[in-house]
């Protein structure tokens, strides 16, 4: 008895770990392979391995953001815009007082993560007192803090005040992101999965109305989630600010959704993935998976222009979907049992129709 419980274990861990780590396998295997028989290394030098990890930071971490709303039903468009204004607010901040001196980078940072956190409180605070649909309200705050941005920069570009030497040996060296993505994961894994809010929160996902019901305040977790969002996109705003060394304070007219719109693709392969093991984790091997890719298109970028790669992205966001809606079928298909059923249907109608005949 005790060996068949073993076995058991052993197979449904087996099947977790290979659902796990499916996706990821695939996209490194088959995006290695087409470099190799391009004739290219998808990391020819230290610093393309180093915008690897910094792509993969930013995307890991703006799927979370928009994952903790989009689960509890609040679309928010605004993740793009909070990640821009606090990053000029912090780097205005940072280049007045600091000049670009040492230690700069972790002066923005941490003044990314208060002014994104503070956003993400007002963009909440708005939602929760205006009572109208999330999606509605993120549209209006997204413009209102494009304009607030425009407003400061004059429609410009901030450029001296995040190219200093603290900011390109952040951008340079592949640990920092890697130091981001783990005190990132490991904060999110806790607040979610480990304390009361955390546990409100997914009680609040699976059934709000029952929830609230039995006490729980969805206003206040509600804000919190918003809070939680805005820091997030105020470490993207960082990063994003050190890999191009430059914000571009001009976008108006949901100019910056653009960030947010690079969380999809991902948010659903980390939410597949997740039924195996943690959805943070899912996110997180999404995020690797789509900056293998995006490191792809860069080394090819003579061969794939910017419009092919949108639709190389938008064509795997449409077949991933596809694949979740008929789920079962594409399971059936492989393993044959899709085949199995067609040939019983059929065999089922010529016996009818036979035995009609007899009649």
């Amino acid at each position: 008895m005790k060996a068949l419980l073993n076995k058991q274990k052993a197979k449904t861990l087996g099947i977790k770990a290979a659902g796990t780590l499916a996706i990821p396998a695939v996209f490194i295997v088959v995006l290695l392979i087409i470099c190799a028989a391009g004739g290219k290394s998808i990391f020819p030098t230290e610093s393309s391995f180093a915008n690897f990890m910094s792509s993969a930071a930013v995307i890991t971490i703006t799927t979370i953001a928009l994952s903790i709303n989009l689960n509890s039903g609040r679309f928010d468009f605004s993740l793009g815009s909070m990640a821009v204004l606090s990053s000029v607010i912090s780097a205005k901040i940072t280049g007045a007082i600091l000049h670009g001196g040492e230690g700069s980078a972790i002066v923005m940072l941490l003044l990314c993560i208060v002014f994104g956190a503070i956003i993400g409180a007002a963009s909440g605070g708005l939602y929760v007192l205006l009572k109208i649909p999330p999606i509605i309200t993120s549209l209006g705050v997204t413009l209102i803090l494009e304009g607030i941005t425009y407003t400061i920069t004059k429609g410009s570009y901030v450029t001296d005040e995040v190219r200093n030497a603290s900011m390109t040996a952040f951008s340079g060296n592949w640990y920092y992101s890697l130091l981001v993505i783990v005190a990132v994961l490991v904060l999110i894994i806790y607040l979610f999965d480990f304390t009361k809010f955390g546990y409100k929160y997914k009680a609040l996902k699976e059934g709000q109305k029952v929830s609230v019901n039995t006490g729980i305040k969805e206003i206040p977790n509600a804000v919190v989630c918003y809070i939680i969002c805005g820091a997030l996109m105020g470490v993207v705003g960082f990063i994003n600010a050190s890999r191009s060394t430059l914000i571009n304070g001009g976008s108006l007219n949901f100019g910056s959704i653009g960030i947010m719109f690079t969380a999809f693709l991902p948010m659903f392969i980390g939410g597949f993935i997740g039924r195996f093991s943690n959805d943070k984790l899912g996110y997180l091997l999404a995020g690797i998976s789509m900056a293998f890719l995006n490191a792809t298109f860069v080394v090819f970028a003579n061969e794939v222009t910017s419009s092919t790669q949108s639709i190389i992205n938008a064509v795997l966001l449409v077949v991933f979907l596809i694949y979740l809606s008929n789920e079962q079928i594409c399971k059936d298909l492989v393993t044959g049992k899709l085949f199995k059923k067609w040939y019983l249907v059929i065999k089922t109608k010529l016996q009818d129709r036979k035995a009609s005949k007899g009649v």
